[in-house]
């Protein structure tokens, strides 16, 4: 039922400078493969072939990551390294990649928003790139589609945080439902709270299912914190008709727009190959 996937790549990465002065923070690798890569493969796991991407300036890269490279393929044709290409051909060749811009970075709300016309009008799956997940098993987007069939309705990925890192994420608020342990029904959502204010240390990644009504909210959706326009903020909308479920996934997450993450996630896949 879901088969778009929404990848918002127009921010600057300006925690990585000066890494990111000229190239993408979606394309920095973890190991031989950069994390965009690691998007795709999730959402193509999960049954989707249609990559919406959302890019800025300075990201010519993505693009040409998924096109074929005719100079490059002639270099290294018939020699050993040529197997080293088989992943990303295979994707080029049973996924299709569509692009626009955002101009104003403005906030994911707004990222979200610019991908509008990638989209259409039906239900659709969000990828933030930074956000690594792995998993046994079904994928975190996955497992969000499984939930997504059962309540139809959208669907945010959380995790359980440190309270005093509350601040660096958006926090839900919710009741369990079906006698589940990792499902709740979202009764309210606040965008970066401080700690102290926080409802819960429940904190939404960067995956979604969302509904296309939330293009309508978006669309009448003031800036919030930062002066950005917020998807919490326009999820917390749908909400308050008890139309958001949140998803406790299985698995990993390593938060790659930190350094910190970046090297946790980069030590983690490298001893999981030498194991």
């Amino acid at each position: 039922m879901i088969k778009k996937c929404l990848f918002p790549a127009a921010g600057y990465g300006t925690r990585f400078l000066p890494a990111t002065k000229a190239t993408p923070k979606e394309m920095l690798p973890i190991l031989t493969k950069p994390l965009i890569q690691y998007g795709v493969e999730e959402a193509l796991e999960a049954d989707i072939y249609t990559m919406a991407i959302v890019t800025g300036r300075g990201k010519r890269a993505l693009e040409d990551h998924f096109d074929r490279s005719y100079e490059l393929e002639h270099q290294i044709e018939d020699s050993s390294k040529e197997v080293l290409l088989s992943e990303i051909r295979s994707l080029i060749k049973q996924c299709t990649f569509s692009y626009t811009r955002q101009v104003d970075m403005k906030g994911l709300g707004h990222a979200i928003l610019t991908g509008k016309t990638l989209i259409g009008d039906e239900p659709f799956a969000v990828l933030l790139a930074d956000d690594l997940c792995t998993s046994v098993g079904d994928g975190v987007l996955g497992q969000m589609i499984e939930v997504y069939e059962k309540y139809q309705c959208s669907v945010v990925a959380i995790e359980e945080i440190p309270m005093e890192q509350t601040d660096r994420y958006g926090v839900i608020a919710g009741n369990l439902v079906d006698g589940t342990d990792d499902t709740y029904r979202v009764t309210d959502m606040v965008e970066k709270p401080d700690p102290k204010d926080a409802p819960t240390n429940m904190a939404i990644i960067g995956r979604y299912i969302l509904t296309p009504d939330i293009f309508d909210i978006l669309e009448s959706t003031k800036p919030g914190k930062g002066g950005e326009i917020q998807i919490t903020d326009a999820l917390l909308e749908q909400a308050k008709q008890g139309k958001v479920i949140a998803y406790k996934f299985k698995g990993k997450r390593f938060d790659c727009g930190s350094v910190d993450g970046f090297v946790e996630a980069t030590n983690y896949f490298y001893n999981q190959g030498n194991m």
